[in-house]
């Protein structure tokens, strides 16, 4: 009632009303065999009615909706979002089919979110959207979340919500996602790290390190991120 009162509608106290012959049924016996199942009524108003504001009911009826969805994810314990690149796992989820309802395959939906296995807990976030605004960072002796994150101009909150990390710990050799916005070159004949470095106003080192590269060489057609 908190979010619907938020977006203006006017709140009601809400009861449940006995069925006189079976008291653990309502009255209008809305809800019907739902086993285990927590049925929600949600009463907005009547278009019909005199009583109610019939266009603030249809003018903001989209609004009222997320705020319904809003409440119910606050009371059942998982994130809200609006963001259409990332996708709320509910129960009875696998891999395979949100990566079926979002023409992907297995392995992209794993890449995408850094995942080692198949498993997926209920109210876990998932990137559903590879739109490259990372890169990945090889972890080297000596790192931290917080270091990674100075260097690469973001936080350890973004970098751990990417790779779906629940402690700060890292091992060598594992790969990060690191949020960024970068372009990316692609190596033509003659290129060497100097000239691109100097195209784009980097350093040698900068580019090195932005791709996991441990010489100088290059090859033609290899993609950089720069």
């Amino acid at each position: 009632m908190d979010e619907l009162n938020k977006e203006g509608q006017n709140i009601r106290k809400a009861y449940q009303r006995r069925l006189p012959s079976d008291m653990s049924r309502d009255y209008y016996f809305m809800q019907r065999n739902t086993g285990n199942t927590e049925s929600v009524t949600i009463e907005y108003g009547f278009l019909d009615s005199n009583g109610d504001d019939v266009n603030q009911l249809k003018n903001n009826w989209e609004n009222y909706a997320e705020a319904v969805v809003r409440a119910i994810t606050n009371y059942i314990g998982v994130p809200y979002s609006l963001d259409d690149n990332t996708y709320i796992v509910k129960s009875g989820d696998s891999l395979w089919s949100i990566a079926k309802r979002y023409n992907l395959s297995v392995d992209e939906l794993k890449r995408i979110n850094n995942l080692s296995s198949n498993l997926l807990k209920v109210g876990q976030v998932l990137n559903i959207s590879d739109d490259n605004n990372y890169f990945v960072y090889k972890v080297m002796s000596g790192d931290t979340l917080y270091g990674i994150a100075k260097k690469f101009n973001t936080s350890v909150d973004d970098i751990m919500k990417l790779n779906n990390l629940t402690s700060n710990l890292l091992k060598v050799g594992n790969e990060l996602l690191i949020p960024s916005i970068i372009n990316q070159y692609i190596v033509k004949s003659g290129d060497t790290l100097y000239k691109i470095s100097k195209l784009f106003n980097k350093s040698v080192d900068d580019i090195k390190l932005l791709n996991n590269l441990n010489s100088d060489v290059l090859t033609i057609g290899q993609i950089l991120n720069v």
